[in-house]
């Protein structure tokens, strides 16, 4: 059972994409082909509104199932989008499968290759600034005409948010990608949207780690078999308790959800 709260309260979202609705421990999932994802992704572009877009993994709803106020902001998100096997999972025992794994570190390049024809800018925001720099260059070394407007660390204190929130103004980006990690992107992003200016603002997590070389991306083979999760774990065993304990913790969660609303 989910910790004081039953359903997600109904909440207007400014993006109409294509599809239905899923709700997994009390989140309210976009329910999307990878092209309608892009299709509603490029729907933002030339707006202006600072569209508020997260990538949901079985991690993230670990957290938010603890912490009210963070589904709350993952349920106030302008689309909201499925990444991993676990949300996968939980989605078949709803009687509702995702159509597509949305992993954000595909869905975000190719974002990106669309943004190219459309004449966007993208400004990256998280992690050391070496790393957000050579995230930046790998980005436009991998698709040709891509322009990166701007880079900033995440190492900035709230009194400098003003400031940082400012420089991406500045820049002119349509997309700005937010990589601080699960809950601090999606709650920075929340909180700030309405003063930024660009288009989109999506939370990347570990993205820039993968594209300035610190990290490496699982072999196709084990992506295909819903296991990148066990690469990730030998990579970063730091991370054991999130797999090894919250993985099975959150099927057993999401078990109990569904047996608490059949379908």
């Amino acid at each position: 059972m989910i910790p004081n709260s039953s359903r997600p309260p109904v909440a207007a979202r400014r993006i109409r994409a294509p599809g239905d609705e899923i709700v997994l421990l009390g989140v309210r999932f976009d329910r999307l082909r990878r092209a309608e994802a892009h299709r509603a992704l490029a729907s933002a572009f030339g707006r202006g509104e600072a569209w508020r877009v997260y990538i949901v993994n079985a991690h993230t709803l670990n957290l938010a199932w603890r912490d009210a106020s963070f589904r709350r902001v993952l349920n106030e998100a302008d689309l909201l989008l499925n990444d991993g096997s676990g949300v996968k999972i939980a989605s078949r025992l709803a009687g509702k499968p995702f159509p597509d794994n949305l992993v954000g570190t595909d869905l975000t390049p190719q974002l990106c290759e669309i943004a190219v024809r459309e004449n966007v800018s993208v400004f990256l925001l998280g992690g050391h600034e070496r790393v957000a720099q050579r995230a930046g260059e790998r980005l436009q070394e991998s698709i040709p005409g891509l322009r990166v407007s701007g880079t900033h660390h995440g190492y900035f204190s709230k009194a400098q948010t003003t400031s940082v929130v400012e420089t991406i103004n500045r820049s002119g980006a349509g997309i700005l990608l937010v990589a601080f990690g699960n809950p601090l992107q999606e709650t920075w992003i929340h909180e700030n949207a309405a003063s930024l200016r660009c288009d989109l603002c999506i939370g990347v997590g570990g993205l820039f780690d993968h594209l300035a070389g610190r990290l490496q991306r699982a072999p196709r083979w084990m992506r295909r078999a819903g296991i990148e999760w066990v690469h990730i774990l030998l990579g970063q065993p730091h991370k054991w308790r999130r797999y090894l304990i919250g993985n099975p913790l959150f099927l057993a969660r999401a078990l109990k959800d569904r047996l608490r609303f059949p379908r």
